[in-house]
């Protein structure tokens, strides 16, 4: 990168150790997080991303499934949770959870992705009984479901270790785990906000253990609400030191707070915080091999720029979401599979539809499908 074009002289450092392939450090981190040069550090988490991905952007075409939002949860940020007889809780038996997936084939998808809130009288067969009929029903999907924290829950209602749950889970017909419940992983933070929720050491270990059981994961960020910029950072740095060790972590989602009914409250996230954090995961995360934008958390306009800020992947169709709507999100959660090839042609990326493992489907490099495996 040309000197000259370096607004934050500060980063030339961090700028030299990009280029050269160096990993990059906390000091490294913190620096990029701060600076208001978002040029530049655009500039270097788009030429990371293109060595990884080149003009590739990914998407899948998929159904989200809230299964309940009844949950024994106490997290402050979340605005999705409800209890037990409150007006607009509900719970979703297994023939309306099949309709959900059979409304969602007309549409082609290719995966159909679970998470849920822990419903205080549900058992862990009850969990397992959903995936179980969709995957016998719909044996060409692959299921995406429960994330870290579910995972928590499903071995403490069952007296199973985390492995035995995971084993579980597999047997069931999962294809591969959710990356939510990551939040901010700093002691501090977790005490303040969901001092119940998984752990950040039971976070990374069930990572841990699905790898080693052969599942392919997501990783997560949320940004946005209490936590500092070191905080962050760290988080990171966590997760770099995991995938080193497993390789199992496919995609890291940046989440943006949305503060809209929860305990919180607080603001939303500004664009500029959104695209630096995307940027400085894609820069920390150096063996990662994606970097995901939810479009619904950061809005359409803002998720097609973050294509030119490191990230890869724009997510997918998704049909329907509840968590980040009740929170204050004004995206509509259905987007076309014909809209996101318009979206991410209009950047100068080449759209690929993806299966849940990067599997490449479609190749949108024309007014055509180029390629189809």
């Amino acid at each position: 990168m040309d000197e000259r074009l370096i607004e934050d002289k500060s980063l030339l450092p961090v700028v030299e150790k990009v280029e050269s392939g160096k990993r990059l450090t906390l000091k490294d981190g913190l620096l990029l997080l701060k600076t208001k040069d978002i040029l530049t550090l655009g500039y270097l988490a788009n030429a990371v991303r293109e060595k990884l991905n080149g003009k590739f952007t990914y998407f899948v075409v998929n159904r989200h499934i809230n299964l309940t939002n009844i949950c024994v949860g106490t997290c402050k940020f979340c605005a999705f949770r409800r209890k037990k007889g409150e007006p607009e809780a509900y719970e979703l038996t297994v023939d309306e959870v099949l309709k959900k997936v059979e409304d969602g084939i007309k549409f082609g998808i290719t995966e159909v992705h679970i998470v849920s809130g822990l419903h205080p009288d549900w058992k862990f067969e009850n969990y397992l009984e959903f995936v179980r009929e969709i995957k016998k029903t719909f044996p060409q999907l692959k299921i995406q479901a429960f994330t870290a924290e579910e995972v928590k829950h499903f071995s403490e209602i069952s007296g199973s270790s985390f492995y035995e749950v995971i084993e579980k889970l597999i047997e069931s017909g999962v294809d591969s785990l959710a990356g939510g419940a990551g939040e901010i992983f700093a002691f501090r933070v977790r005490k303040l906000l969901c001092p119940e929720k998984v752990s950040a050491e039971e976070y990374l270990e069930i990572h841990r253990i699905a790898h080693k059981l052969g599942l392919k994961t997501n990783a997560s960020i949320l940004y946005g609400h209490i936590e500092t910029a070191e905080e962050r950072i760290k988080h990171l740095l966590s997760l770099r030191t995991l995938q080193d060790e497993t390789g199992g972590f496919q995609a890291m989602l940046c989440f943006a707070y949305h503060p809209k009914n929860t305990e919180l409250g607080g603001n939303f996230t500004t664009g500029f915080d959104d695209l630096k954090m995307i940027s400085v995961s894609r820069l920390m995360l150096d063996n990662f091999p994606h970097i995901k934008v939810f479009r619904i958390m950061v809005g359409e306009k803002l998720a097609q720029v973050s294509l030119n800020f490191g990230a890869d992947d724009i997510d997918g169709t998704v049909i329907e979401e509840e968590i980040t709507t009740k929170a204050g999100s004004n995206e509509t959660p259905f987007i076309t599979r014909e809209k996101i090839v318009h979206l991410i042609k209009e950047t100068g990326k080449i759209p690929v539809e993806r299966d849940t493992f990067y599997n490449v489907l479609n190749v949108y490099d024309g007014v055509e499908v180029a390629s189809r495996r």
